[in-house]
C-alpha cells in the first residue's frame, strides 16, 4: 500500500471488528415496508422474513425475534428449564449465553471446549451427564455454542444428550450461514437459535431467531407478544414476553438475507488473506464445519503475549480488534458457579486470542492494512 492510500484510509474512517453491509437495497426494503402502512410490530414481513429464514437454514419453523438473548430465553423454556434447574453452558462465549439461562431462573454450569471445533467438548460432555446420572441429578438441558461461526460436532453431542434424556438448545447466534456435518443451522432437531446484532453476519439492526418444530414455534410466538388469549379483550393465562421483532426489521432481514451467501464469500476471502499473512498463528481447525460462515477472524497470538496489549496498539493504528471471549467462568459475576474443565481450551483462546476485522464491506486496501498494522505488531 502506497503512503497515499494509508493515508486516505487513515483520515476518512477506521476499520471496524464486523460493521453492518448495508446499502440501497435495504433501504429499499425498509421503504417498502414504511410505505405499506404496516408501522407497529406485526405486519407480513414478518412471516416473509420467517419462511425464507426457514428455508435457507433447513429449519422446520421458524419465529422472528427481537434479539438472540431473546429467543435463547424462550428456547430453554420450550424444553422444560424451569428455576433451580441447572443447564450446561458453554464456557467459551458471550455473556448472553450464559444470561439467558439465569434470565429462565436456572443455574450455568460452565464446561471446557475441545481444539477441533472451539465449541462444546463432546467427550467431556458425556462423561459429566455419565457422572450425573449415576447420582440422580442430570441437568435440565445442555447449550453448546458455535463460536465464530465454527459449528460444535452436533452427531456426538445429541447422541450424548439422548442417551441421558438431556434436551439440547443450540446457540447458533454467531454461525448462520455456516454448514456443518449436520446441515444448516436449523437442520438439527432440537431448538436453534440466531442473532442479528448490529455486528453480526446479517443484521436487523437488533433481533434474532428460533428455529424448531412448528408447535415450539408457535408457543414462542405467542409467548413473544405478551402471551394474549385471542379474545377481543387483554386476557392473559401464562406470564408473556415483548420479544417479537418488529414489521421494519424484518423488512431490513429480508434484504440482508438475500445477500448472506455474498457476505460469507467476502469474508471467507478476508479470513484467506489473514491465514495466508499469518501461518505460523493458529486458527480454527472447524472440523465439523465444512464451510464456515467466517463471522470473525481469530487467531492465536505467541505465548506470552498479551492480546489485550496488541487490540490497544492496533487500535491507535485505526485497527478495531478484540481478545477472545473472556470464558464465563472467569467472569466476577460467575465466580461461584461450576466448572468443567477440560483441556483448558477456553483459558487459552483468551489468553491468546485476538479478533481481527472481518466485515464484509472492507475493502482491498483495508484488508491490506489490517495485514501490515498486524505484522508490524505481532512477531512472524
Amino acid at each position: 500500500m502506497t503512503d497515499k492510500a494509508k493515508t486516505t484510509v487513515q483520515q476518512d474512517r477506521q476499520v471496524l471488528l464486523s460493521a453492518p453491509d448495508v446499502g440501497a437495497a435495504e433501504r429499499q426494503a425498509l421503504l417498502r415496508a414504511f410505505d405499506s402502512g404496516w408501522i407497529a410490530p406485526a405486519g407480513p414481513e414478518i412471516g416473509a422474513f420467517e419462511e425464507e429464514l426457514s428455508a435457507y437454514a433447513g429449519a422446520r419453523a421458524c419465529a422472528a425475534l427481537s434479539s438472540g438473548t431473546a429467543a435463547l430465553h424462550l428456547a430453554l423454556l420450550a424444553v422444560g428449564v424451569r428455576p433451580g434447574d441447572e443447564v450446561v453452558v458453554q464456557s467459551a462465549t458471550f455473556a448472553a449465553s450464559a444470561f439467558a439461562v439465569v434470565h429462565a431462573g436456572a443455574i450455568p454450569i460452565f464446561m471446557d471446549s475441545n481444539w477441533g471445533t472451539w465449541c462444546l467438548d463432546p467427550s467431556l460432555m458425556r462423561e459429566f451427564l455419565q457422572e450425573r446420572a449415576a447420582t440422580g441429578s442430570l441437568p435440565a438441558a445442555v447449550m453448546p455454542v458455535d463460536l465464530y461461526g465454527s459449528t460444535a460436532d452436533y452427531g456426538a453431542l445429541v447422541a450424548a444428550c439422548e442417551e441421558f434424556g438431556v434436551p439440547l438448545v443450540r446457540d447458533a447466534a454467531e454461525a448462520l450461514g455456516s454448514v456443518s456435518s449436520t446441515g444448516g443451522v436449523g437442520a438439527v432437531d432440537v431448538p436453534s437459535v440466531v442473532s442479528f446484532n448490529g455486528n453480526k453476519i446479517i443484521t436487523t439492526s437488533s433481533g434474532g431467531a428460533l428455529f424448531a418444530d412448528q408447535e415450539t414455534v408457535d408457543h414462542a410466538r405467542y409467548l413473544s407478544t405478551q402471551a394474549r388469549q385471542p379474545v377481543m379483550h387483554y386476557e392473559h393465562t401464562e406470564i408473556g414476553f415483548n420479544y417479537r421483532l418488529s414489521n421494519l426489521l424484518a423488512a431490513l432481514g429480508r434484504a440482508q438475507l438475500a445477500q448472506l451467501e455474498d457476505k460469507i464469500e467476502r469474508r471467507s476471502n478476508i479470513d484467506a488473506a489473514y491465514k495466508s499473512a499469518f501461518p505460523s498463528m493458529q486458527w480454527c481447525s472447524s472440523e465439523h464445519t465444512p464451510r464456515p460462515n467466517c463471522w470473525l477472524s481469530v487467531g492465536l497470538l505467541p505465548e506470552g503475549m498479551d492480546p489485550v496489549a496488541t487490540c490497544e496498539r492496533l487500535h491507535e493504528m485505526g485497527i478495531q480488534a478484540r481478545p477472545a471471549w473472556k470464558p464465563m467462568h472467569q467472569q466476577p459475576v460467575f465466580a461461584a458457579n461450576e466448572y468443567i474443565h477440560g483441556a483448558g481450551v477456553a483459558d487459552e483462546l483468551f489468553a491468546r486470542g485476538i479478533c481481527l476485522p472481518t466485515g464484509s464491506g472492507m475493502t482491498d486496501v483495508e484488508v491490506e492494512w489490517v495485514i501490515e498494522a498486524v505484522s508490524a505488531t505481532v512477531p512472524s
